[in-house]
């Protein structure tokens, strides 16, 4: 039994038709484009690195997986950053916002867990445990926690996105990105993003509630009195 050819698309034959697919494919363009640009315009100078971003009281770590109970080299890559700050004594809070959607998977506590023997006081950590991705992160940060302002950390790849989100839900924010080798890891996170970019302006438009909301929590609050301590 033989195979059916596969013929390649034919263009237009007409020059009215053959207008129409370049609009086409030029309208396609600026869609593609449209959630990247609206990211580099909100997020501006917000970028920053650890030796020159502003005291700020509350940093935020975003979750990036975990690999047998520890966090994932990316991972603490971020808490590496996180810490450094904490040293430095421009962050006095760490909010570490990640996934614990299952019992035997516990995104926050391992993040608080490597902090802590990284020289950061358990009562300066604050867990969320229901940032399933970057919008409910940001949304329960501003609305669950009471941050209007925070140093995020994420990887490069990531961290205008954060910052852009988390400016829409209410948090003024500076963006610390963690440099990378350009390894498969990286490469499959820079591709992810563009996909990841579109739905970032829907969230940002349509500003949905998080998957899980729930009660206002002092725990940077508290966290921030005992600093102040």
């Amino acid at each position: 039994m033989r195979r059916p050819r596969l013929r390649p698309p034919r263009l237009p034959r007409t020059r009215r038709g053959q207008r129409r697919a370049v609009q086409a494919v030029m309208a396609g363009c600026v869609l593609a484009l449209l959630p990247a640009t609206w990211m580099w315009t909100v997020t501006g100078d917000r970028l920053r690195t650890t030796a020159d971003v502003p005291r700020t009281e509350v940093a935020v770590v975003f979750g990036a997986g975990l690999w047998r109970g520890e966090p994932s080299p990316y991972l603490a890559h971020r808490l590496d950053a996180a810490a450094e700050l904490y040293r430095a004594g421009r962050i006095e809070v760490v909010l570490v916002t990640g996934d614990n959607s299952r019992e035997d998977y516990d995104e926050p506590d391992a993040m608080r867990a490597y902090l802590t023997r990284r020289g950061v006081p358990d009562a300066r950590i604050v867990s969320d445990y229901a940032g399933f991705d970057t919008w409910d992160s940001c949304v329960r940060a501003r609305r669950i926690f009471g941050v209007d302002e925070a140093v995020l950390i994420s990887q490069g790849f990531h961290i205008r996105r954060a910052v852009a989100l988390c400016e829409e839900a209410g948090v003024r924010s500076y963006g610390v990105g963690v440099a990378e080798p350009h390894d498969t890891t990286w490469y499959y996170g820079g591709a992810r993003e563009v996909l990841a970019a579109g739905k970032a302006l829907l969230d940002a438009v349509l500003e949905p509630d998080p998957r899980f909301l729930g009660p206002r929590e002092p725990g940077v609050d508290r966290a921030l009195a005992a600093a102040d301590g």
